[in-house]
């Protein structure tokens, strides 16, 4: 843990003029990421994530029940730092919107959210494409994770390859951006096609929607990992937060 004398002899340098502030905010920022988390008992809340990784603890509302992630979230919010759950049901925000009146749902994403830092911006735009219209769920999750962790995000959605010319019509806003993400179900072919037309790096998400032989998104994900376009990463099924997470990394350098 941080001591009172650690921090009192970093500020009498810096009164001083014996150390340079910057140099000061880099040692503080070294001795920070050492601090402890809070223990809820059922949860350790990392309330120095954002230090270590530039952006607070996330909460998976999965397998959480609505009073244990609404304890989290009001721990997270106590301290100054931005919410963000993921795979929220409506019960869960009611639940924390009980204890944090100023949280938002996202119903379509399945998010909570409450912005309270500063986030620097990300450098460019991050695109998210989206095949058909059941996988929006999980696009919606990517851009607006992507939204909080702030990036500018244009959405192209209902674009996939059963009908081509629909995002081939969409090549000059592909072109523009940093990182796109394409969310894809079925045969999950759509991020191999996108992936082909620019130079951006494309992070590929497949979903669970399709029919048996998909097999829950198996059949998408086996798809992505092998496509033979160059530049394409592959993250879970149905993991738009992660997604998201590496596109904001990659465009805030």
């Amino acid at each position: 843990m941080t001591s009172n004398k650690q921090l009192q002899d970093l500020l009498d340098q810096v009164a001083a003029g014996t150390l340079d502030p910057t140099a000061a905010k880099e040692r503080l920022i070294g001795v920070l990421r050492a601090q402890p988390y809070e223990d809820l008992g059922f949860a350790r809340v990392d309330h120095h994530r954002s230090v270590r990784q530039g952006f607070p603890e996330v909460i998976l509302g999965l397998g959480k029940t609505p009073a244990q992630i609404a304890a989290i979230a009001a721990e997270i919010v106590a301290r100054g730092s931005t919410l963000l759950v993921t795979r929220a049901s409506a019960d869960a925000y009611e639940a924390v919107r009980a204890r944090v009146p100023t949280a938002s749902y996202q119903a379509e994403a399945g998010l909570i959210t409450l912005q309270q830092q500063d986030i620097s911006r990300g450098h460019g735009t991050i695109v998210v494409a989206a095949a058909g219209t059941s996988d929006l769920p999980i696009a919606e999750e990517a851009a607006c994770t992507a939204e909080l962790m702030g990036n500018d995000v244009e959405r192209l959605y209902d674009v996939g390859v059963a009908g081509l010319h629909r995002v081939l019509g969409e090549r000059e806003r592909l072109n523009a951006a940093r990182v796109i993400i394409v969310v894809a179900g079925m045969e999950g072919a759509l991020p191999s096609v996108v992936a082909g037309l620019v130079s951006a790096p494309v992070i590929a998400v497949p979903t669970s929607i399709g029919y048996g032989a998909s097999f829950g998104g198996l059949a998408a994900l086996l798809g992505m990992l092998n496509s033979c376009a160059t530049g394409v990463s592959v993250v879970n099924i149905d993991n738009g937060f992660g997604a998201a997470s590496i596109a904001s990394l990659i465009n805030h350098l």
